[in-house]
């Protein structure tokens, strides 16, 4: 079975089969008709965005392609950064800024009635939340939190805090993992990209989809090439193919070859510096 090469060498058509694209999604169409849209302009057979966004909501929506959307595992865990707006029912009092500085740290949260998860009480963490302006009846906020934080209960949950009622206005993403707002791609320019390509022209579509390697944020461990053959058939990681290891005992891994090219992700279940044993269990062939 051939493997893929390094992820800076492969050809547009690999691109394509296993890339991402940190896609800038536009309010009104949910995030699964985005994805959809990505798969049939992109002719592959699957695409999958990394974290769902309402239809209202725009911003950072990496989009994984063909194989890569294997990877997505990968990236449900990443921490997000959000702009907001927060509605106030009335002026803005006095203790502001103290009670957000009160809201960073762990969360209680119950996922509203509309949410595709079970409705149980659950903890989220703030890393950050701060008022980047505020005007009579309005704040805009930053908000860094732990993947699956809902955005919407905050400001809800703020406008009680502060004794004035508030809700969510506009919210726009800005940060997914590795992926933020300065790369973004439009879906115009991602159609305009395949057209360039389509006329000879692959310089713009490599600017836009990036190797499926940038998507996969995890402790890396390398393995042999000989060893990553043995995984493409569906073999487990044993220490004798394990090259180098990551510093954690256990948890969820990315296995790459020695060029960089990723193979798999797994469970890390075995000492990688044993002479023998299982070391990884599959969750993801990527190739």
């Amino acid at each position: 079975m051939a493997l893929r090469g390094p992820p800076g060498e492969r050809s547009v058509d690999e691109l394509l089969s296993f890339g991402v694209i940190n896609l800038d999604k536009p309010a009104g169409p949910s995030a699964h008709q985005v994805a959809g849209w990505v798969r049939d302009m992109a002719g592959v057979e699957k695409a999958a965005h990394a974290g769902t966004l309402d239809p209202k909501v725009t911003g950072c929506l990496p989009t994984l392609l063909g194989t890569a959307t294997r990877a997505v595992p990968a990236l449900q865990r990443v921490a997000k950064t959000y702009i907001a707006v927060l509605e106030l029912h009335e002026p803005l009092p006095a203790d502001f800024e103290s009670v957000l500085g009160e809201f960073e740290g762990e969360l209680y949260q119950k996922p509203p009635r509309k949410s595709a998860v079970s409705r149980r009480l659950r903890t989220r963490e703030l890393h950050e939340l701060t008022a980047l302006e505020t005007e009579a009846r309005r704040a805009l906020l930053r908000i860094g939190c732990e993947s699956g934080t809902y955005i919407r209960k905050v400001c809800h949950d703020l406008g009680l805090a502060l004794g004035t009622g508030a809700h969510m206005g506009d919210l726009r993403r800005v940060e997914t993992g590795p992926f933020d707002d300065r790369t973004l791609v439009t879906l115009q320019e991602f159609a305009d990209a395949l057209a360039a390509h389509e006329a000879g022209d692959d310089g713009p579509i490599r600017k836009v989809v990036s190797p499926a390697e940038r998507a996969i944020h995890l402790p890396e461990l390398v393995v042999a090439r000989s060893a990553a053959e043995q995984i493409a058939e569906g073999a487990p990681v044993y220490a004798p193919g394990v090259i180098e290891a990551p510093d954690v005992e256990e948890g969820l891994v990315a296995c790459y070859t020695p060029d960089g090219a990723a193979v798999c992700l797994g469970e890390l279940v075995g000492d990688p510096d044993a002479e023998s044993g299982e070391v990884v269990s599959l969750t993801s062939v990527l190739v």
